[in-house]
């Protein structure tokens, strides 16, 4: 939430927080709700709990930015939203100048109190990657960012302007680079620049980001994209979405593009697994719904798809990608005079060029229409005259499939793909294209379009010690707790714990789960409770409150002590001291 008095830095706020939110992506283990989904609730008055149950997560981090004179103000806190339990909470000062150390401070700490609490993952040291040092061109970039992704041609448009003033301050800030391929990508998917002058300018940023950066997986999704849209190459989008999943698994981005991809090659089983996948991380985020729509049309579960993106528009009514396949159900619903009157109603701001006479042809061919479907065929046919008319060409070959003209279809189809048109890895698997399967030459050319994709094989975890190494530290552990009773300190962290037995935090960590059987904090506040009990048990203590006893123990909340001891012991404090006297 922006605190600031200026509305403008509201940009600031949500990029401060889409940041912790990427860096604690990088965590693999952790399911962390990316951008679109957590921002859905923002401003309203909804109970954490709802929303919890909304994303379907366990943890909510809930905040503030406020920033004023060159200082920022920084807070959080960490929520088990069903419980209500507060897991911690903090608040940074700093100059704005140290605001990459701050995420990256603020990451930690939350990645540390969310495996304390649920068990063994590894953190690597630093989730912040510093990408400049010019604060202004920063700022810069995450206002282009706030109008990125707003996702239409007017704000993409913004946000190339302001990517490059900050490339103009500073011309190796990688981040800037990224987000200028993916403006002119959207503007050359979309058909709102010159194709060839927007995909150009797509390449070149993409290398440059990458060449900057080499593990940055937004450059390589943007890979996939060229491979995909500019050199109708299947198997190197495959390649670099998978990439772009190594390097983060818990990016919806590529995880929505995995299912895409495999949706268009027919394998609809490994679709839906990376589909939810995406729904699991953002599950509120329009473009994850859209590929559900999309995955549900090319099962031809024409109703339930339909639901789906007339939802979507509601919500956004210039949402192309939406129109257009809500038009493709409609056609395959046989109701052609309700997808004319839909793009009828489309906003000509966002019209993508022969569209519309591809639609009407098509609609005109399948409700009988001979003359309206002769006359808008032969438009089409001129319009597909050029090489880069790449939507006219994909409706011509529809349309000629619908008059089952599969020579005339698979002339077009041939004629475009030797000039590396991709608009083919879109049509050929498409519903409205299912009549050409019965020709002897389709399985053919599925195999050319879609060559198949080389699962990646899931990493082995090694264990982060040897067998005496672990059962060495096991033994120190326990020693050091035991005689130094460092548990009756509220502010013990498994990090500090770490530091104080000579070892890394991940192994610790790996050591309590896999050998002690516990996670930090059932660990901690098993020998809490312990001393609780002995403290309790002592005549020369009873004139101290319960809670007292709980806080010279190490708690610091109730709540957690409450739950903690019952957990324990199967009992109330009260009833545990009741059971004693007895």
């Amino acid at each position: 939430m922006n605190r600031s008095s200026d509305p403008e830095n509201e940009y600031f706020s949500d990029g401060i927080t889409e940041e912790i939110i990427n860096a604690l992506a990088k965590v693999e283990a952790l399911k962390v709700i990316s951008r679109t989904s957590s921002f859905y609730f923002k401003g309203q008055n909804i109970p954490l709990k709802t929303i919890a149950e909304r994303l379907n997560v366990y943890t909510i981090l809930e905040g503030s930015v406020r920033v004023a004179h060159g200082q920022v103000r920084i807070t959080a806190q960490l929520v088990l939203a069903e419980e209500d339990v507060h897991l911690w909470s903090e608040t940074w000062d700093r100059k704005l100048e140290n605001i990459f150390a701050i995420q990256d401070e603020i990451s930690l700490l939350i990645a540390d109190k969310l495996r304390e609490q649920l068990g063994h993952f590894e953190i690597a040291d630093s989730l912040v990657n510093k990408q400049t040092d010019s604060l202004d061109a920063y700022q810069l970039a995450l206002k282009a960012r706030n109008y990125f992704n707003r996702w239409n041609p007017e704000d993409v448009k913004k946000a190339i302007e302001l990517y490059e003033k900050a490339l103009q301050i500073d011309a190796n800030f990688s981040e800037a680079h990224i987000g200028l391929a993916d403006g002119y990508s959207f503007l050359g998917t979309t058909g709102f620049m010159d194709g060839e002058l927007a995909w150009s300018k797509a390449v070149e940023h993409t290398h440059k980001g990458l060449e900057l950066d080499p593990k940055n997986p937004g450059a390589y999704y943007l890979l996939a994209n060229i491979s995909f849209f500019l050199e109708c190459d299947f198997a190197g989008a495959a390649k670099h979405t998978q990439k772009a999943v190594e390097l983060k698994p818990n990016y919806p981005e590529g995880q929505q593009y995995m299912s895409f991809l495999y949706t268009l090659k027919g394998e609809f089983s490994t679709a839906e697994k990376h589909l939810n996948l995406a729904l699991a991380l953002d599950p509120l985020n329009q473009e994850t719904l859209f590929y559900k729509a999309f995955l549900l049309y090319r099962q031809e579960a024409y109703s339930a798809a339909k639901a789906v993106l007339e939802d979507l528009l509601a919500k956004n009514p210039k949402n192309i990608p939406a129109f257009t396949v809500l038009t493709y159900c409609l056609l395959m619903m046989n109701d052609a005079e309700a997808a004319l009157h839909l793009f009828e109603t489309l906003p000509q701001d966002v019209v993508i060029p022969h569209e519309k006479l591809g639609i009407g042809c098509l609609a005109y061919t399948l409700s009988g229409d001979e003359e309206k479907a002769q006359t808008t065929l032969q438009q089409l046919i001129e319009e597909a005259r050029s090489p880069m008319a790449f939507q006219a060409h994909s409706y011509l070959f529809l349309a000629y499939i619908a008059l089952a003209k599969f020579d005339a279809a698979f002339k077009v189809l041939e004629q475009a793909l030797a000039q590396n048109s991709p608009i083919f890895l879109l049509s050929y698997t498409d519903p409205l294209a299912h009549a050409l399967k019965a020709d002897s030459r389709y399985p053919k050319f599925h195999q050319q379009l879609y060559p198949a994709i080389n699962a990646t094989p899931a990493d082995k975890k090694q264990a982060l010690l040897d067998a005496s190494t672990a059962a060495a530290f096991t033994k120190k552990l326990l020693d050091y707790v035991l005689q130094e009773a460092p548990f009756l300190n509220p502010e013990l962290s498994l990090r500090s714990l770490a530091e104080r037995i000579e070892i890394h935090p991940n192994q610790l960590s790996w050591l309590l789960n896999t050998e002690v059987k516990k996670n930090f904090n059932e660990f901690v506040n098993h020998y809490r409770v312990e001393h609780f009990k002995t403290l309790a048990k002592d005549p020369s203590n009873s004139h101290i409150s319960l809670m007292g006893l709980a806080y010279e123990s190490g708690f610091n909340s109730k709540t957690v002590f409450n739950t903690c001891f019952k957990k324990e012991t199967g009992m109330t404090p009260s009833a545990y001291i009741k059971s004693q006297a007895s």
